[in-house]
């Protein structure tokens, strides 16, 4: 593996940070820096993903002819490092990262036709609904119905921790159509207009505050099969394939970087119990330079997927470590910077950060006031709302026994 970037690729970094400083307004930066969750403010993102999409790399891993960018696995990765370190919002991952490459796979060219350069507009924001009040882990299981009724399916049940429901106006979504054989079978890919008659959509406010997620109720919702993707019955196998974008990509090292910096200079500056800097304590500086020394190590393994990818080969259970290094490395340091943000970090300022979500039930003081530097009223928010990163796309439990039976044959 040869880790030093070529000369097109260098001149690649140039243009992208060309743009980006062109491009990136103070207020998409702010977004992007004042984060309390993995999602950037809803508005921002559109706005971003506008303005990627006038330069035409709003979805750079789509092909080509849809969209795309001809660009080599090394650029992409490129792409996504320097947005990361210029503060760029992230868009939100559902459309353009997940179901859009199983249109690609699975899709109709109707279904290609009309959802694709929707999706990369913005007009068609999409939602996934996949987790049941009795079906999280274990996806198999799953109870929401879909009943044939000629040209439709009529669906009942319900779907919840559903990232922006309410901000969706169509959900990819994972329904029951048969119960014979395995639970994974008898499973359809259906698309569902969220305007449909028979959808109510309940906010979830989460530790945090914030509303992000959400509980939807289907009750005799008529679908068209034209919204079905793949095969009826056939679901799980195109919900595999997406699970392999869900788990993400190979570019997790750079905003934990970004992040592990952040702590080390909001340590500088605050005083620990002995009165002297955060980062003069032994134990504090210890754990710092444990963080940082696996995200190096979270970045050579990227940067192997990187160049098995290139050679067209397939990350396998990479991805799954990648997953469980990364959410639990993010764990690590928004501990470390709540921390640091001392009795100050205590206190509830959501009006100083960037949300990804409406904030519930809290009225911002009339003069604006923050108690301390907007840092400090990030560090509790990204605190309660990181504890759910070890559980999001594929539990860490579930990825460490994918690793144990298909890496060491356990």
């Amino acid at each position: 593996m040869d880790l030093r970037w070529s000369e097109e690729d260098l001149a690649f970094r140039d243009e992208v940070r060309a743009f980006l400083d062109e491009r990136l307004t103070p207020d998409l930066r702010r977004a992007g820096s004042l984060m309390t969750s993995v999602y950037a403010d809803h508005d921002a993102s559109m706005r971003w993903q506008a303005i990627l999409h006038e330069r035409g790399w709003a979805a750079p891993a789509w092909p080509v002819e849809h969209g795309g960018c001809d660009w080599s696995v090394a650029q992409h990765y490129l792409f996504t490092r320097e947005s990361v370190l210029a503060g760029a919002p992230p868009l939100s991952p559902m459309g353009i990262s997940q179901v859009a490459h199983v249109l690609v796979e699975f899709g109709t060219p109707e279904q290609k036709a009309y959802f694709l350069p929707r999706i990369l507009s913005g007009e068609i924001f999409f939602c996934q609904g996949y987790s049941e009040p009795e079906s999280g882990s274990d996806l198999a299981s799953l109870s929401m119905t879909a009943e044939d009724d000629g040209d439709h399916l009529v669906c009942s049940g319900s779907k919840i921790w559903t990232t922006h429901a309410h901000e969706a106006n169509w959900m990819f979504c994972l329904v029951r159509t048969s119960r014979t054989g395995r639970k994974q079978q008898g499973i359809t890919f259906l698309l569902i207009d969220m305007t449909s008659p028979g959808i109510e959509v309940r906010p979830l406010v989460m530790t945090s505050g914030e509303v992000v997620q959400n509980q939807e109720f289907f009750d005799r919702v008529r679908v068209p099969k034209t919204n079905v993707i793949g095969r009826i019955d056939d679901g799980w196998t195109v919900a595999k394939y997406l699970l392999e974008f869900e788990r993400g990509g190979v570019a997790a090292a750079p905003g934990l970087q970004v992040m592990a910096e952040q702590v080390a200079r909001a340590a500088s500056t605050q005083p620990g119990a002995d009165g002297r800097p955060l980062i003069d304590s032994p134990v504090f500086a210890d754990r710092l330079a444990d963080a940082r020394i696996r995200i190096d190590v979270l970045e050579v393994l990227e940067f192997r997927v990187l160049s098995t990818v290139a050679a067209g080969g397939n990350p396998g259970t990479a991805s799954s470590m990648l997953k469980i290094l990364a959410t639990e490395l993010s764990q690590t340091l928004t501990e470390l910077l709540l921390e640091a943000a001392g009795p100050r970090g205590r206190a509830y300022q959501p009006h100083a950060t960037s949300p990804g979500g409406a904030v519930s039930e809290f009225a911002p003081p009339a003069d604006g006031y923050v108690g301390g530097e907007a840092w400090q009223a990030v560090a509790p928010l990204r605190y309660l709302n990181d504890r759910a990163g070890s559980i999001y796309a594929g539990s860490n439990e579930i990825q460490r026994n994918i690793i144990a039976k298909a890496a060491l044959g356990l």
